[in-house]
């Protein structure tokens, strides 16, 4: 279980790109994340959406990637998905994790949201790359369990042999 704080922006496109940093030890990884449209009318409001969320290992160049349920106009508040009824089945498929070796879960709950001056000024400083394209910034706790981005035994066994 890997718990922190997550600074995270949406930009008009409906996409997010961010930063988890897991505490105590101050470990970033990396999010981004793009929102999957839904085939037909979905039975949540409109401020409901999925988003297929990539969290990025700095250190070891490793990506993993889950859907999860964006709630909240400005991706205020995004956990796991149990089920996607209206999307495609890849999407579907991708939901359920068959084939993971792990259970992923995933929780963000907004604290701060800043916009406007407030949002460009925390992105000129924290995202310079995503300066001026009109961002709102979701900043609050975020917990994430069933990741492994452990490397793999070839550069384990390189570590070792030095």
């Amino acid at each position: 279980m890997m718990e922190g704080i997550a600074s995270i922006a949406l930009l008009p496109s409906g996409s997010i790109s961010g930063h988890f940093i897991q505490l105590p030890d101050s470990i970033c990884y990396g999010l981004q994340g793009t929102e999957l449209a839904c085939e037909r009318e979905c039975s949540r409001g409109e401020d409901y959406r999925l988003i297929k969320l990539t969290v990025i290992d700095y250190t070891t160049k490793k990506e993993q990637n889950v859907v999860v349920e964006c709630k909240g106009h400005d991706a205020a508040r995004f956990n796991n998905v149990d089920q996607a009824h209206g999307w495609e089945e890849d999407v579907a498929g991708m939901v359920e994790q068959k084939n993971a070796k792990h259970k992923v879960s995933i929780s963000f709950e907004c604290e701060t949201l800043k916009a406007e001056k407030d949002a460009e000024d925390h992105i000129k400083k924290f995202m310079p790359n995503l300066a001026g394209l009109d961002a709102v910034v979701n900043i609050g706790p975020m917990s994430i369990e069933g990741f492994s981005f452990e490397a793999d035994d070839s550069v384990e066994e390189k570590h070792d042999a030095l």
